[in-house]
């Protein structure tokens, strides 16, 4: 049995880790560089770097701040933010990256997914999807950092994205985000079903117990989070002994 991964989430704005609630009002966070040594020591199975505001400002990610990051890591190191081309991403694995996220131009593109698919191999490439609920009960993708709506529908735009070479989808119910209410196991439950792919749960952790939730009720493969962490509520060994109690393959 595959092990459930604990993933905690930099979200970087000029420099520094941010956090806020349903994408909106951010708040400081800490120095991402210092947070990553953090994670590392403290057991983190990989690590997700988003530069969320590079796409908005129309530029390429932070390349010197992935650098640093990357020195202090021992564990699978995943970046995006502004990534649109085969040289975007090899700039970054250049710099430490071991796997790159793809979000805004997959959805504008989505040939771009089958492009570096080919370059540098399906395990390489995470195809990010941020999503709310509609008025009518459709989960509608958005795009820039949850700014832009698109008539992309959540479930038949995760099975393109398996299809054109997706290695793993990270869902992002951006209701759930910030909310400490635990996250979205039943869109989780049925996009795990649905793809031959892993899925990373993300918006909503707020409790040891969501945790387990993401993996029992949403078959989650993983499970990211970022405030809970980042502002020292719970650390990722006392998350880890608590899955373990509950019977969850976690690495120790």
């Amino acid at each position: 049995m595959l092990t459930f991964r604990i993933i905690p989430c930099l979200d970087v704005r000029d420099g520094r880790t941010v956090k806020g609630v349903n994408f909106l009002n951010l708040a400081d966070a800490g120095d991402p560089v210092e947070l990553a040594a953090t994670y590392r020591d403290e057991g983190a199975d990989e690590l997700v770097f988003l530069d969320i505001t590079a796409t908005h400002e129309r530029r390429k990610t932070l390349l010197f701040l992935v650098k640093k990051v990357a020195e202090k890591l021992n564990i699978p190191f995943t970046v995006g933010g502004g990534i649109s081309t085969v040289e975007d991403v090899g700039a970054l694995l250049q710099a430490g990256a071991d796997k790159i996220s793809v979000n805004s131009a997959a959805v504008c593109s989505p040939e771009l997914i089958s492009e570096l698919a080919w370059h540098f191999g399906s395990q390489c490439v995470v195809v990010a999807v941020d999503a709310k609920k509609t008025s009518g009960g459709a989960w509608q993708v958005f795009t820039a950092g949850g700014r832009t709506p698109t008539d992309r529908e959540l479930f038949s735009w995760v099975r393109e994205a398996e299809e054109r070479g997706a290695g793993e989808i990270l869902f992002t119910s951006m209701d759930h985000d910030g909310t400490r209410k635990g996250y979205a196991n039943e869109a989780l439950a049925r996009i795990s079903e649905t793809l031959n792919i892993p899925v990373i749960a993300s918006g909503g952790a707020g409790k040891p117990e969501d945790f387990y939730n993401a993996w029992k009720k949403g078959k989650a493969d993983a499970a990211l989070a970022a405030g809970l962490f980042h502002y020292k509520e719970l650390s990722i060994n006392t998350l880890k002994e608590y899955l373990r109690s509950r019977n969850v393959p976690v690495r120790i």
